[in-house]
């Protein structure tokens, strides 16, 4: 990351969709949980009779973004619903739909999406009616001109949920989206829970005012960067790489992994110009294992170069974000505060490397809205 100067995040041009959507991320969740209740009575009606099925699957599906939102909360709600839940990405069930819907069992397919206009987003929903006998869609969506929104509702086998107008992101990079969806869907399916609300606002809303640590990071030479974590937070991790991946235009590597699996060969992308950062579990029988790679990393390069986001206190493990709000919360519900951390970071480094944040990628090598997708017909599955 370049050493020139820093002014104002929230003001440099090419930032202020960026950076407006990163701050407003407090509100908007407040109004996302807002917006679940006022449908649970139909939401409970949707999901009473599915949820009732002891045979029930459920998937939660996305690209990008959206497919680690349900990576981040599949492991909770598996544990909360003591039922199976999957995540599979949009992009595999497209190009391997048979494999992904291997068992014909009766399906709930959970769809997370921005836009709903990537092409991914519509074909898997439509490959599960097509290759499922009994599927039901629930679709988390910030676009009501989508066409996943347009397709599903009114549809006797779907639900559709619009995030509040703010969640859709108008930079390149998903924020409030990313968030906003999340939460809903844990409040779905674990019914309202203000105290986690109110905490992550809180806890966020001190972040921001004291964010600069987090931009100085910036100015510190790294070229590469490791999001580690744990159950629900690796899939956050890989969320956190993204963003730092996306807003620099690839100009910082991003890497992640779990806390234990980092060890198996990954660690290898270690040098001295490398930043590891582990989000550090809630839950103190998983925490031990963040805590083994974070003194082991501390313990084998520059304590400068390692950071724990963490909502208890810590000691040799290099720098701490601190975000005591939160202790006690289930991994899942961390994600959306932990996750503000890496967004201001990538938003930062991409200002310092003379970039713009909302549209890192002028020459529109890579798009705000996947294209170039061809969706080929579904051929018949074949004999075993």
């Amino acid at each position: 990351m370049s050493s020139t100067t820093s002014t104002d995040t929230d003001r440099q041009a090419g930032s202020e969709a960026t950076a407006r959507e990163i701050i407003q991320q407090p509100d908007v969740w407040r109004e996302a949980a807002d917006l679940v209740e006022a449908q649970r009575e139909s939401i409970d009606s949707f999901l009473a009779p599915l949820l009732n099925r002891p045979d029930l699957r459920i998937i939660l599906t996305g690209a990008g973004t959206s497919a680690f939102a349900g990576n981040v909360a599949a492991p909770s709600l598996a544990h909360q619903l003591h039922r199976r839940v999957d995540a599979v990405a949009t992009t595999d069930i497209v190009s391997n739909p048979y494999e992904c819907f291997a068992e014909d069992v009766p399906t709930l397919l959970v769809s997370f999406a921005r836009s709903g206009n990537s092409p991914e987003s519509t074909a898997a929903t439509k490959l599960a009616d097509e290759v499922l006998t009994d599927v039901h869609h629930l679709i988390l969506t910030c676009d009501k001109k989508g066409d996943l929104f347009r397709d599903h509702q009114g549809r006797d086998n779907s639900l559709v949920l619009l995030m509040p107008e703010r969640a859709n992101d108008q930079g390149f990079a998903m924020t409030s989206s990313f968030t906003s969806m999340l939460l809903s869907c844990l409040l779905i399916f674990g019914g309202p829970n203000n105290e986690a609300i109110n905490a992550l606002a809180a806890a966020v809303a001190r972040l921001l005012a004291q964010r600069e640590p987090l931009e100085k990071l910036a100015l510190n030479g790294y070229d590469r960067v490791v999001y580690l974590g744990s159950g629900p937070l690796a899939g956050l991790a890989q969320e956190c790489a993204l963003k730092l991946l996306e807003l620099t235009a690839g100009k910082v590597v991003a890497y992640h992994d779990s806390s234990l699996g980092f060890r198996h060969g990954p660690k290898a992308v270690l040098t001295d110009k490398t930043l590891i950062i582990v989000l550090v579990s809630s839950d103190p029988y998983t925490r031990r294992y963040d805590l083994d790679i974070l003194h082991e990393l501390h313990a084998g390069i520059a304590a400068d170069n390692t950071v724990a986001v963490s909502t208890v206190p810590l000691s040799g493990a290099g720098h701490l974000w601190l975000l005591p709000e939160l202790a006690g919360l289930d991994d899942a519900f961390l994600a959306p505060a932990y996750v503000v951390t890496a967004q201001l970071l990538a938003l930062s480094a991409s200002l310092q490397l003379g970039l713009t944040p909302d549209n890192p990628f002028p020459s529109g090598d890579v798009n705000r809205v996947v294209q170039g997708v061809q969706i080929h017909p579904l051929e018949p599955a074949p004999a075993h």
